[in-house]
């Protein structure tokens, strides 16, 4: 750049004539540009310093430090992501733990409430048999007693009968039989 430079200055110096100078142009006048050009090359070095050696490496240094951090946000982002997948996949493996556990308890208890039915209704069933024996022994119990005090009340009655019919008293012994007999009969009819 600076041969650059050197080469535009010398070849401006050569040029004796420019119609912009005679025009009232300063800038364009021979005589000043040897000034212009010193002022010029001190301008652009001081420019080109400070971007070169200032502006240049703070950009350069935050770009960098950017990038670093995105690079550690990448990182971090990846290990996050890699640390929430374990979660998730330990939350998916709970989740099936419990959902076995829960079928598993749900199971044994539906297992435990038709044991405890069945033992119930088994006891139930023991219960209505016993009550059935029970009733029925009663039942024939009062068949029993029925037909004895019914044999009793018609001996009672076929005597008083006879007492008020023959104003005389059977023997007790023959109306018994006689009664027994009939019961039997009717008994074996029923």
């Amino acid at each position: 750049m600076i041969k650059i430079i050197s080469l535009t200055t010398l070849l401006l110096l050569t040029l004796n004539t420019v119609y912009a100078a005679e025009a009232g142009m300063p800038q364009l006048d021979p005589t000043y540009w040897a000034s212009q050009v010193f002022w010029l090359t001190i301008i652009f070095s001081a420019i080109y310093f400070l971007i070169a050696k200032i502006f240049v490496p703070k950009i350069k240094g935050n770009i960098d430090a950017r990038e670093s951090q995105i690079r550690k946000d990448i990182d971090e982002a990846n290990s996050l992501k890699e640390e929430a997948d374990r979660k998730l996949q330990k939350y998916n493996s709970l989740i099936d733990e419990a959902k076995l556990e829960a079928r598993k308890i749900l199971s044994e208890g539906r297992k435990k409430i038709n044991e405890d039915i069945q033992s119930k209704k088994e006891q139930i069933e023991k219960d209505i048999q016993k009550e059935t024996l029970g009733a029925t022994k009663e039942i024939e119990k009062f068949k029993i007693n029925s037909l004895n005090k019914v044999n009793v009340i018609s001996e009672e009655i076929i005597s008083e009968i006879i007492q008020d019919i023959f104003k005389e008293d059977l023997n007790k012994s023959s109306i018994k039989a006689t009664v027994s007999e009939v019961m039997k009969e009717r008994k074996n009819q029923i």
